[in-house]
């Protein structure tokens, strides 16, 4: 019985390679799709999903994802809209885990992702779920971290899903509540 593991010598150059021709790829469907993206709010919960799949797969160029689900609550029932886009911003993310694991030398003497990475290795999927709560760019560079580090893709799913879920909900119900407040602050309240 061979105990090598799989993904060695030239699988993992392939699996790399793949991983990051995927990462290009989606990139490249975000922007060229950037103009439908205003339409997918009009189909709701599933709209939030994708628009937040497309504002997480850029790797390190913001996109207000954050703003969606802001406005969004306003619309539709908060803890909905929080599910939606915490999903959809969690499987956004894979395309900075694809990128970690595709290309571990790309970044890795910048001193900022040393730091995370050393992060990363003490406490593992705790810097996922804080990182994924707290609204930063640093989220791109946990990916890549533990795309290299090789966390296991169901982990750092998990643990970004419940941490941008968990900000998706603050967001979504700071959108909901600025309704009222703004109509009040304007005399349109009830």
């Amino acid at each position: 019985m061979n105990s090598e593991p799989f993904f060695t010598g030239w699988r993992l150059t392939l699996a790399r390679v793949l991983a990051l021709a995927l990462v290009i790829a989606i990139m490249i469907l975000a922007f060229t799709f950037r103009k439908f993206a205003s339409t997918l709010g009009a189909y709701g919960y599933l709209g939030i999903f994708l628009l937040s799949i497309v504002a997480n797969a850029t790797i390190i160029i913001p996109v207000p994802g954050v703003a969606l689900t802001f406005t969004m609550g306003a619309i539709f029932n908060p803890v909905g809209v929080a599910l939606a886009a915490g999903a959809g911003a969690a499987l956004g993310e894979t395309t900075g885990y694809l990128m970690g694991f595709s290309g571990q030398g790309i970044i890795q003497d910048n001193p900022t992702y040393k730091r995370l990475e050393g992060w990363m290795e003490r406490f593992g999927v705790w810097v996922v779920l804080v990182l994924a709560i707290i609204p930063n760019p640093l989220f791109d560079l946990a990916g890549l971290a533990a795309g290299a580090l090789r966390m296991p893709i169901w982990k750092f799913l998990l643990w970004a899903w419940i941490g941008k879920t968990i900000k998706m909900l603050l967001f979504a119900y700071a959108g909901a509540s600025s309704v009222g407040w703004l109509m009040d602050l304007f005399g349109n309240g009830p």
